[in-house]
């Protein structure tokens, strides 16, 4: 079994598929990780026993059926504990701790948020508004997606029936919303797991339950892995409280990329074309089905907005190695277990417990894997070269971040930060120059003007000397 810090646990009997059949929003119909027939009929079981009041219910009468989604999210983790006044108390103190710690190792201060203890259910609850922000759009534009992939002659055929089509749809989107929810509740240590931002704002949560798991599992002092994961949400919320148009770049990409949304069925066509079911050959039929059984039939999901996705991997690498590098900052010496727990959670990130997976498995985003071990070794290098307050100036405004260009060539991002930051020296040589040309300005007017003055007696005494000369003759 794989805990949500990606470590290895012992298999327990209960360590059910649930997680994994949601790994396409369409994975309830067969594909990959659909399952097998029982499996599609228990869903589709599922979908009909909340049919009643989900379909005439006006709040889940838009492209996903959240209630479905909750409802379903919960039956997964119904055997969440509840958290202790302990738990709270340890949380507390911890993030207290890492705060003071932080301040050693970035100048973005604080975000003075609420520390928070939550179990599963709780983390369920608070994240929904932002999971539901993120969800929306994409699957509106699923619905378009579908509807353009069809046959003209095939959607005037559904013109009647568009309506329950729609409710049907928010209901398949629900229901796979709702495991994917309930396989990420389970593995999430904080509020803004996975590099999200979906916490609350001004939150500071921490799932000490989970953790505690980590703990066991790693061998460290339970303390030192709450502070260090702390650490590490403390970080992110600095970032998403000072850094104003962080949170909404993040969203802003994911509707960019929700709107480019088309649905390929080119692969479907390739295997039609290549199953002969005409032939009337039991074993040929026979053999074609067998083949079509290990097949991924599911629809394949891209967007023509590719640059979105760009942007959102980096976005997400960049928190996440801006993250990485100031907890290993101000922890390293603190807490001798720094670098084990460090390596621990990219070893999360290569077995599930990241964005790219979130995204892929709530939003049917497919990301390639951020790179933050790169971005982490960028901030350590820019550290290095500028400082840290010039470092954090980076975030000032999003054409100052480092590129994907950038992760792979730091050099050139620090360069940017060599040469971008004010010189005292050349303020100081433009203002004498910007003094001496308003100097010789001034020299000039005067100048013009003795030389205006000086002409203007020469002038009369000109006329005065013709005039004489005039009444002599």
């Amino acid at each position: 079994m794989s805990n949500g810090f990606g470590f290895s646990f012992p298999n327990n009997d209960d360590d059910d598929n649930d997680g994994r059949r949601d790994q396409n929003p369409f994975g309830a119909f067969g594909g990959a990780n659909g399952g097998g027939l029982g499996d599609m009929l228990n869903q589709f079981g599922q979908m009909l026993s909340g049919m009643g009041s989900s379909m005439n219910s006006p709040e889940n009468s838009g492209p996903v059926n959240y209630d479905m989604a909750k409802r379903i999210a919960l039956q997964q983790i119904s055997q969440s504990k509840a958290v202790s006044a302990d738990d709270t108390k340890a949380v507390e103190e911890s993030v207290r701790l890492a705060e003071l710690w932080l301040d050693d190792a970035t100048y973005l201060p604080t975000a003075s948020g609420t520390a928070k203890a939550w179990d599963s259910k709780q983390w369920l609850e608070e994240t929904m508004p932002a999971w539901q922000r993120m969800v929306t759009p994409v699957a509106e534009h699923m619905n378009d997606a579908q509807l353009d992939s069809m046959p003209e002659q095939a959607r005037e055929m559904m013109g009647p029936m568009t309506k329950m089509m729609n409710q049907m749809s928010g209901m398949n989107f629900g229901m796979q919303l709702g495991h994917a929810l309930g396989d990420l509740a389970s593995q999430a240590l904080t509020g803004s797991d996975f590099g999200l931002p979906i916490a609350p704002a001004n939150t500071v949560a921490l799932l000490p339950q989970t953790i505690q798991k980590v703990a066991r599992e790693l061998n460290v002092p339970g303390q030192e892995v709450l502070v260090y994961i702390a650490a590490r949400e403390a970080a992110r919320q600095r970032l998403f409280k000072h850094v104003p148009w962080l949170v909404e770049r993040i969203v802003s990409s994911v509707e960019e990329y929700a709107i480019g949304l088309v649905i390929d069925t080119s692969h479907l066509e390739e295997v039609t074309r290549e199953l002969n079911l005409e032939s009337g050959d039991p074993q040929a039929i026979q053999d074609a089905m067998s083949k079509l059984q290990g097949m991924d039939l599911s629809p394949r999901i891209t967007s023509k907005n590719t640059a979105a996705a760009s942007r959102l991997e980096t976005l997400l690498a960049l928190v996440e190695g801006w993250a990485e590098h100031v907890v290993t900052e101000a922890l390293g010496e603190r807490i001798p277990s720094t670098s084990k727990l460090t390596q621990a959670w990219a070893h999360r990130r290569s077995t599930g417990g990241s964005a790219e997976n979130a995204f892929s498995k709530v939003v049917g985003i497919e990301l390639n894997a951020p790179k933050v071990s790169e971005a982490a070794e960028l901030w350590r290098r820019a550290t290095v070269a500028v400082g840290a307050e010039k470092r954090d100036k980076a975030w000032d405004h999003p054409d100052f971040l480092p590129t994907a260009e950038h992760l792979d060539n730091p050099a050139a991002f620090i360069d940017s930060l060599l040469d971008e930051g004010p010189d005292e020296g050349f303020e100081e040589e433009f203002a004498k120059l910007e003094e001496m040309l308003k100097n010789g300005e001034d020299s000039s007017a005067a100048q013009e003007d003795e030389s205006t003055e000086s002409e203007k007696p020469e002038g009369k005494d000109e006329k005065k000397d013709k005039g004489n000369e005039d009444e002599e003759n």
